[in-house]
């Protein structure tokens, strides 16, 4: 199975006419943040693939729409987060919740769920909208273990994926105020071993950059501009 993998900044390979012929292969779209909603509805209109997304701490024009009260979400009260699609075209948001996600383009994921997680925002560190303490996202990532606990009931595993904006604290993340990873990650991780962890927000200029670490059991992602992530016919490496 192939997932395209977004964040931070419009790709002209992505943002072009030949996206169709170019990622013709890909089954999934995961959105990691600070985008346009408008290149995410291009995305998923030329596509036509299951698409997920979480807000980083930029672009946020439409964070409202998905949380009733922003003011209150920036002060880490969990928000009412409206179900359903982006402009009736295909984009879940994935923020503070879990999806079962039925496909048939994977041997291994027609017998079973495709288990996703997400979490939306950077750490706080001006009170901006869509920035949390560390305890606040803890908090909302306590919100989400009943379904957590389920997965592993009926599937023998919590999660495949967690998609996020920031990464986690000391794990690809830097030391300045706005680029710092969350603690609570890297327990979210030794706790639920989710396969992948698919995260923005620290941007690669040096192509010779690694994009990828291992974390405990999780192959942890830096997904900047794009990324294609092929997962194997047996679901990956739990």
């Amino acid at each position: 199975m192939k997932i395209l993998c977004v964040a931070d900044q419009i790709d002209p390979l992505v943002y072009s006419n030949s996206i169709k012929e170019r990622f013709s292969d890909v089954d999934m779209v995961l959105c990691a943040g600070d985008l346009p909603m408008e290149y995410v509805d291009f995305i998923v209109s030329s596509l036509n693939v299951p698409t997920y997304f979480v807000f980083g701490n930029h672009n946020l024009d439409d964070y409202h729409l998905y949380h009733e009260d922003d003011t209150m979400a920036a002060k880490d009260v969990p928000g009412h987060i409206i179900s359903g699609m982006y402009h009736g075209h295909g984009a879940v948001y994935a923020g503070f919740k879990v999806h079962r996600i039925n496909l048939s383009a994977d041997k291994y994921f027609q017998k079973t769920p495709f288990l996703l997680a997400g979490a939306s925002g950077s750490i706080r560190y001006n009170n901006g909208l869509c920035q949390f303490t560390d305890t606040g996202m803890k908090l909302k990532l306590l919100k989400m273990i009943p379904k957590l606990l389920f997965n592993k009931i009926r599937y023998g595993r919590y999660l495949d994926i967690f998609l996020t904006h920031s990464p986690p604290r000391h794990v690809q993340d830097r030391d300045d105020p706005c680029h710092k990873g969350f603690d609570c990650f890297r327990w979210f991780l030794e706790k639920f071993r989710p396969s992948y962890m698919i995260h923005g927000h620290i941007h690669l200029y040096d192509i010779q950059t690694s994009r990828i670490t291992e974390f405990c059991e999780t192959t942890v992602i830096n997904v900047y501009s794009h990324y294609v992530l092929e997962i194997p016919d047996n679901g990956g490496n739990r």
